[in-house]
Formats: structure tokens, sequence, C-alpha cells
């Protein structure tokens, strides 16, 4: 049964986007009651996001379509796949297709079909997701967190136990929760479209220029192409000029001339479905949890959509905090994950910081349009085709499958870790650890307070390099043994991630 049905819900979700719906379909896959609040009407018909990475789609498969399915295998079969990923817009490519995951490509899709899956899996568990609810004010106590909103003109209050802010950049939730958002001034925008080419390049095309700037023409499904790319006009700007551009209207004519005098060509521009402007704007939370509200994707973080990363980290964030705000709602967290080592803001925050760097930097590298840029970017491009450990690092960055949490100065070198083993990952599930053996087996651990205690049957490659490995429900590995653990030992273990008492069957 849905954790969605009747009664209030022990969390509230505000940001109906793809990291406040799959927050909430985590939840609920853990047995916790959610409803999410979005301020627009209905489901966004723009795709600011149209990149995903492979460690996205391996988190996104903990959760099940109706024919089985992960919703990870749903997605990719939606988009269009490429297995060389840029970084920076430099001519040589970070090369996916070898990388340790199920999916070693980059999927372009766009963000409208991933908000539209996790929509239509929230409606299928019957999870409330409640358009026109504009927040105005949060508050909170020892005990619950309120939500004053405004709908359809009159005022209404949302109660729950705890609050996710997954309401974008200019979150009420981290301003009412009263998070500082410190960061750095835009400096330079770019444009941004999907658009219906009469002429598309055959093949991903990343062009850079020195005098004329760089444009990115990317293949999408249904015949679109996504556009980005600025001129070196468009570059070392005032904050107010960067307001003031972004403020005027993006025509098809200024798309056009761009195009052109960047590329020679505008590829046969048909038809522009959608277009924007952004910013190098760079913020990173002060914290990521204050009492009983917590933030999430670029609530918590925004930066400049390099690699289209921003998306991705937000939707890791929700994979990281939903099954530690499922022990806390069911009243078995430890301090380990409550506000210690393990915590959601110990863990996801120095990744927000780390993708603020890494934006940064290829900011810098994409646009600065001189001698000294230009030959920056060909030293780090001869970087990436001669030495193979700096690609790898780059891709693992990238790809987010090189995401690495604290571990103790004693534990066992996968502790931390991501899974490797694509059969293992696939026996995920919401809110719930696996325990992985070399004999063989594996098996699927509930406490007994979440619901669908299962033991499955499953032959272990041994990837994961360990005799055993306890692996916590986002994928990543709880506690590792060199030998087969005891059922005390095990026990042990669980208990140092969960304070409920096991169940197996």
């Amino acid at each position: 049964m849905s954790s969605g049905s009747g009664g209030a819900p022990d969390v509230l979700i505000v940001g109906g986007g793809p990291v406040g719906l799959f927050a909430a379909a985590l939840l609920d896959g853990a047995g916790v009651k959610v409803t999410v609040l979005e301020q627009h009407a209905g489901p966004s018909e723009h795709s600011k996001g149209a990149t995903v990475h492979p460690r996205t789609l391996e988190v996104l498969s903990a959760l099940r379509a109706c024919d089985g399915r992960g919703l990870g295998d749903v997605l990719a079969a939606q988009g269009r796949t490429i297995t060389g990923a840029h970084f920076a817009l430099l001519p040589s490519l970070l090369d996916y297709s070898a990388l340790p995951t199920r999916y070693p490509y980059v999927l372009m899709v766009p963000q409208t079909r991933t908000e539209g899956l996790l929509l239509e899996h929230l409606r299928s568990r019957g999870v409330p997701v409640r358009y026109g609810h504009r927040v105005e004010r949060v508050e909170q106590d020892h005990d619950s967190v309120r939500v004053r909103v405004r709908v359809r003109g009159e005022g209404a209050v949302h109660e729950a136990r705890y609050l996710i802010g997954a309401d974008g950049t200019h979150s009420t939730v981290r301003r009412q929760a009263g998070i500082a958002f410190p960061g750095t001034a835009p400096s330079l925008i770019t444009f941004v479209a999907d658009v219906r080419l009469g002429a598309p390049p055959p093949r991903p095309v990343h062009h850079w220029d020195v005098r004329s700037g760089t444009l990115s023409v990317l293949p999408l499904p249904g015949g679109l192409h996504r556009l980005f790319g600025a001129q070196p006009c468009d570059t070392g700007l005032s904050p107010a000029k960067v307001r003031a551009v972004q403020d005027a209207e993006l025509t098809g004519r200024d798309l056009r001339r761009s195009m052109r005098r960047i590329a020679g060509t505008d590829f046969a521009l048909r038809e522009i479905v959608w277009r924007s402007r952004v910013t190098d704007t760079t913020h990173t939370a002060e914290r990521l949890r204050s009492g009983r509200v917590f933030l999430a994707g670029d609530a918590a973080h925004t930066q400049f959509p390099a690699g289209g990363q921003g998306l991705n980290v937000g939707l890791q964030d929700a994979a990281n905090l939903a099954w530690k705000l499922a022990a806390e709602c069911n009243g078995i967290a430890p301090p380990n994950i409550l506000a210690e080592q393990a915590s959601y803001h110990e863990e996801r925050h120095p990744v927000a910081q780390a993708l603020a760097h890494n934006t940064l930097a290829q900011s810098a590298l994409m646009y600065t349009f001189s001698p000294a840029g230009a030959a920056l970017r060909g030293l780090m491009s001869d970087l990436i085709t001669q030495e193979e450990s700096a690609a790898r690092r780059l891709a693992g960055w990238v790809s987010g499958l090189d995401v690495r949490y604290p571990a103790p100065p004693d534990a066992h070198p996968l502790v931390g870790s991501r899974l490797q083993d694509p059969h293992l990952l696939d026996r995920l599930r919401p809110g719930r650890f696996l325990l992985a053996l070399r004999d063989g087996t594996s098996e699927l651990w509930s406490s007994v307070s979440l619901p669908d205690t299962l033991l499955l049957p499953e032959h272990a490659s041994g990837a994961f390099g360990a005799s055993a490995a306890l692996v916590r429900p986002d994928g990543h590995v709880a506690e590792a043994w060199d030998h087969l653990p005891d059922d005390r030992t095990i026990g042990e273990a669980l208990l140092r991630w969960t304070y409920a008492m096991p169940a197996r069957c």
C-alpha cells in the first residue's frame, strides 16, 4: 500500500521538480507518508536540464515501474545516448564507455520527461502532489513544521514532522529557515534553447573559437536539439549588466545571429521550442539542515550548468537524504546518521562545494576568450588525451560515480564508496540495506518498522572486492569484510546504521 493514503504526512516537500518528486518517491517507498507542494499551476512545460549522468540512472533504478523495470531503465529508453562527455567543451571528450556501470553514457533527455516519469510513479502510488500552493511562511518547533501557503488567493496551513525544501535557487524554505546562501556574483551570461534544425550536424558539436565564442549542439529525443553558447561580449560583465541582459527577451533573431557569428551557420534553424539565458552565479547553502528543515537540489546549491551536473547532484541529494529521513520518521536513526559523520549535511555538503569548484573551473575554461585561455584549454585537452588517470578522474567527477563518503580511520577500504556490481545495485530498494556475500547470495534487509522484509537469492559476482558487504539504501558501502561475517558481526554493523532489530525471512 502507498504511504500517501490517509492521515497527515510525516514529510512535506516544497518543490515539485525532479528533485522534490524523487525525494517523495523514495520516502514513500520506505513507508513514509509524504505530500508535495508546488507553487506553479501544473508540471513544468520547459526543460531546464537535459543531461542525465550514469549515477543518476543508478539511483533512479531503486524505484520500480509497474512492469518491474527500474526507473533508470525506463528513462534511458526515452532519451538519446552519447558515450563521450565534455569537460569545459574541450575537444578531447571523456570516454564513458568503459565506466563501471550499467549506464556507460550520457543520456540526453528533456527534464520534462524525467519529471513526468516521477510524477506518474507518485500518482500510481497515491502520493499527493498539490499544485498552485505558494509557500509564504515556514515555522518549526521541537515537534513539527508548519507551512503557510497561498492557494487560489486563500491562505492554508500544512503541518508535518519534517520539511524538505526543493524549491529552487530562490528557495522560500531556505530563506524562512534562516540558512545563509554565500557565493559569487555573475560575470557572464549564456544562451540556451531547444530547437528544430533543418540541417542538423551528424554528431554532437562543441565549437570553440577565441575570436567568436562557443556553441554546442546536442541531440534530444523527438527531433529536437539543445543549443547553448556565448560570444566574447557576453563575458567579463558586471552583475548589473548580467541582470540587464537576463531581463531582456532572447529573440529568434538574436539566437540566429549569435549562432552565425560563432559557428558560421545556424544549421537552418526552423523552430525554437524553448529559450532562456543562464549565468555563472554560484552559491552553496551554509547548512543543509536546520532543525526539522532540509534543503536539496538548487535550493542547496546553484551553479553554472557545466555538463548538466546540477540536476544530477540534486537527484543524488535526494537519494542520500530519503533513507536517513525515513529512519528518523520511524524513530530508528542512530547518531551516526542524525548528526554525526554519516549525516545528510556531513556527506552532501562537501559534494555541493566540489560541484561549485568544478563548475567555476569549467566556466573559466569555456569562456576565457584570450590567448591565455586558448593555451589553458590546449593544456587541459592534452592532459585528457595523454594522461589516462586524469581523464578517469574527470569522468568520475562528472558522472557522479566516484562520489565517496567519509569513513572511520580503521574502516575497510570500500566503506563509503559506491557499490559497483550492477547485479547487486539492481536489488536495492528504498529504505533497505543489502547484505552481499561472495559465496553466491545476497539478501535485502529492512528494519521491522519498514514494509516488505525480503530475502532474495542472487549470484554475487564478488566485484565489490570483499567477502561480504553491507550496502546502504543509496548504494554506498556501509560496512565490508574480507571474511564471511557471523550473524553477531552483521547485527553489530546494522546497529551502527539503524536502532531497529534487523529482520529477514
